[in-house]
């Protein structure tokens, strides 16, 4: 069976977009657990790279993936934008528009649609370590902007059913490979 790695972003000192309070470092490490452990309930394998408020670069998270021989790499962020309530929606980032991380990308976002979020797209990012430094399809989530009232609300009252989007799209991507 496939080797998923989670990797909850950020962590640690490193809260990444803040906003009213909130910390994107622990909504992607709910996230991060809470798909994980759905993807082994349906038998796949997860490594997390981290479980608890750590630190670690991308390129050690990386370095991690790899080192596990991981199938796919899916890193959880929330987005942010200049300013508060300006965008809403999930983002997916890939370092190559074309192949299996686009197709896994693409499977999450199509789910997320339907949870009720608006859909951003997939769109290439070159310069990202956890994409460009990982031996596996990679994708990095931008699930909702922390900075949207309505994405937040979303994301909390539907919390499960989103966690179940992002499992289910990498659940059709592992079973189709």
């Amino acid at each position: 069976m496939a080797l998923v790695v989670m990797d909850a972003g950020h962590g640690g000192a490193n809260p990444g977009a803040v906003y009213n309070g909130r910390q994107e470092k622990d909504d992607a490490l709910r996230l991060a657990t809470a798909v994980g452990q759905i993807l082994e309930n349906n038998g796949v394998d997860v490594y997390y790279t981290r479980t608890s408020d750590i630190y670690e670069s991308p390129s050690q998270k990386a370095q991690e993936g790899n080192a596990v021989q991981g199938d796919y790499f899916v890193s959880i962020h929330r987005n942010s934008s200049p300013y508060p309530n300006q965008y809403t929606g999930v983002e997916s980032l890939v370092r190559n528009r074309y192949g299996e991380a686009a197709r896994l990308a693409e499977n999450i976002n199509t789910r997320l649609e339907q949870v009720g979020f608006e859909n951003q797209g997939v769109n290439e990012r070159t310069d990202l370590a956890v994409l460009n430094q990982t031996q596996m399809p990679a994708v990095l989530l931008e699930l909702g902007f922390i900075n949207s009232d309505a994405d937040n609300q979303l994301l909390d009252t539907r919390f499960q059913e989103i966690a179940g989007a992002v499992a289910e799209g990498i659940l059709a991507t592992v079973w189709s490979a």
